[in-house]
């Protein structure tokens, strides 16, 4: 068996370097950063800790696939507890709706809140979701494509995806199925995680809806060394490594070193070290690889007029005092308006003039998080990339900023700042994001499944791509997928 490179400790690195040390090769994990984690790290100020990354967690069989390929199991790893209620959306009106675990709990949040046609129609949802879910991982998104013709491998499947409305868009088909407008936006906000607003997201993207607010919301309960949504790639790095993995960290990878026919062959690093390989992955933002690593091959089709998903401002705040009663670990705060400010995000670059806004609590399950008394704060608002925005971010910063200090004293959060970091486009540019975006490319029709950037490319054999700019796509379970199809694509070229 070979020797394989992998660029990054994130999700898609880690899991791919677990399903390939299950096929027998020997592993070399290259991360820049001093801990593992990629985008999914860490921040401590003082005796605040931050997640700078994914704050929801679905899906935890996903998870458990790259653990058990190397003979470790997922529950003596790490204990994910399941929250209740998953969110709590708060409406301009006023009004609450919490997203329950199980359906008869959420059922009759919506009978109680909504209405009892609401709460019928949501039997009807759920079972719609379920067999959408279920048609659509086997069969178009764990899975390769070689091309858009793989999109027949199954022509029953693609009929039925039809059938289903899968092909449809998100928002009408929630309008046809509730009557209140709380829920078209209760269950089309995961839309945005697909970088598109719900009048525009294909249907099929509801599968993120069924993992969130159907399958359940996790968090990890806090042990020794670790905590919070860290404690995910932290697990997982500690599994590849007692696997064999060799994990190196506080390393940056400066070129991928090719044979003289033209194949990938390993890795230089920016201190001038070099490591042989026999095969590469490389899980960097794809756009900021072909501008860096791979300046000489031409890019594929779906980069030369890439469509990006909008960025975020986050606001990591460790606040004086603790939570009022009935504020989550994830609340979602919607603006009045919606498809107003969608077009404000999307179409006209500007800042949300109606924003909608995620506040998380991780100190609430997590002691570690912070001090005796005190919280810490993920604040979230959605602006545009770099790409199509028009902001001014050195004056708008700091104006955003006290925007956000004064909704959150409004919202009933402890407002009595401690310690605090902003990040915004320009930041996770300097992070090797393009555009400015920690949500890649966005799911348009043209940057879906095998019309999506592709994860091997004809002009470096033995390179192989993984993470969110590459299939399936975006969100934790989907690049935890992303890091199995690339393993599948080294052991083929291995071969």
């Amino acid at each position: 068996m070979g020797q394989v490179v992998v660029i990054g400790a994130g999700l898609a690195g880690l899991a791919a370097s677990c399903h390939l040390l299950a096929a027998g090769h020997r592993v070399v994990v290259v991360e820049r950063a001093p801990i593992p984690g990629g985008r999914a790290g860490r921040l401590v100020r003082g005796e605040f800790v931050f997640d700078t990354g994914p704050t929801v967690f679905t899906m935890p069989e996903l998870l458990a696939e790259p653990f058990a390929a190397v003979g470790a199991d997922l529950a003596d790893r790490l204990t994910l507890n399941r929250l209740d209620p998953a969110y709590r959306a708060r409406f301009a009106d006023g009004s609450t709706l919490h997203v329950r675990h199980g359906h008869e709990a959420m059922r009759e949040e919506i009978a109680r809140e909504c209405s009892a046609a609401d709460a019928a129609a949501y039997d009807d949802f759920v079972t719609w979701l379920e067999q959408l879910y279920h048609l659509e991982i086997p069969h178009f998104i764990d899975r390769n494509f070689d091309s858009a013709a793989g999109l027949l491998a199954n022509p029953g499947a693609a009929a039925r995806l039809v059938r289903m409305g899968g092909f449809g868009r998100l928002g009408p088909l929630l309008r046809r199925r509730f009557r209140d407008p709380r829920l078209h936006r209760l269950f089309g906000f995961q839309a945005m995680y697909a970088g598109l607003a719900p009048d525009d997201a294909l249907a099929i993207y509801a599968v993120i809806t069924y993992m969130d607010s159907v399958r359940g919301v996790y968090f990890p309960e806090p042990a020794a060394g670790s905590s919070g949504m860290h404690a995910i790639p932290a697990a997982l790095a500690g599994a590849a490594a007692d696997a064999g993995a060799e994990v190196v960290l506080d390393a940056e990878v400066r070129r991928v070193l090719t044979r003289s026919d033209g194949a990938a062959c390993g890795v230089e690093l920016a201190d001038g070290t070099k490591i042989n390989a026999d095969a590469v992955v490389c899980t960097l933002d794809l756009p900021t690889a072909y501008a860096t690593l791979l300046r000489d091959l031409p890019r594929p089709r779906a980069l030369r007029r890439p469509a990006y998903s909008p960025s975020a401002v986050v606001w990591h705040v460790g606040v004086r005092d603790t939570p009022t009663p009935g504020i989550a670990h994830h609340n979602i705060h919607f603006g009045a308006a919606w498809s107003d400010a969608f077009d404000d995000l999307l179409d006209g670059g500007r800042l949300m003039r109606d924003p909608s806004r995620l506040v998380c609590v991780p100190s609430l399950d997590d002691p570690h998080a912070a001090p005796e008394g005190s919280s810490t704060l993920y604040v979230l608002e959605p602006v545009p990339n770099l790409a199509v925005g028009t902001v001014d971010w050195a004056r708008e910063r700091p104006a955003l900023r006290e925007r956000l200090h004064a909704f959150l004293d409004a919202e009933g959060y402890p407002s009595d700042v401690a310690v605090e970091e902003l990040v915004g486009p320009e930041e996770w540019a300097a992070q090797g994001m393009a555009a400015g975006t920690p949500f890649a490319l966005a799911h348009t029709f043209a940057q879906t499944g095998p019309f999506r950037p592709g994860n091997v490319t004809r002009h470096l054999p033995g390179l192989v791509f993984a993470g969110s700019g590459t299939v399936p796509g975006v969100g934790v379970p989907m690049v935890l997928i992303s890091g199995k199809l690339a393993a599948a694509r080294v052991r083929e070229y291995l071969r």
